[in-house]
């Protein structure tokens, strides 16, 4: 199985990742408000769990768009893909620009990372036109005949 191929596959990964790193991106958070201002801390762990459930959906759709778009070679599923992916792009990188912490640069460069890749993929797939993604083509040799 080559990775490199499949969308489905890597939306999986962004999907699993950026909800292992939503976890410690929440607790610090909370952490950190109450600190700062105990009387918000009650308001900011809803909140912080609000954004948290909304994130790990947002990216079990996109990872389910991913699936889809790779399943059915779809080129208007592989459109829908690169757009929902170049909007995670463009906060990603309003994230990494106005990042308030080490975990939250390190959580936005990964998402970025993952978003760019699932672009050049689903681009890949939407310029294959419904066929087969290969790496390169091959030129074919001809067979010689044997004269007897």
């Amino acid at each position: 199985m080559k990775i490199k191929y499949e969308t489905g596959v890597v939306t999986f990964a962004q999907f699993i990742v950026m909800s292992l790193l939503g976890i410690p991106n929440a607790l610090n958070s909370i952490i950190t408000t109450c600190r700062h201002t105990g009387h918000d801390c009650v308001s900011n762990l809803i909140v912080s769990l609000i954004y948290f459930i909304l994130l790990t959906a947002w990216f079990a759709c996109l990872w389910l768009l991913g699936y889809a778009a790779q399943d059915r070679r779809s080129k208007r599923l592989a459109q829908l893909l690169i757009a929902a992916e170049g909007l995670v792009l463009l906060v990603s990188l309003f994230d990494v620009k106005h990042h308030n912490d080490a975990l939250g640069f390190v959580t936005s460069l990964i998402d970025l990372v993952f978003a760019g890749w699932i672009i050049l993929l689903a681009f890949r797939l939407m310029r294959s036109g419904g066929g087969r993604i290969v790496a390169k083509q091959r030129p074919r040799q001809r067979q010689r005949r044997k004269t007897t």
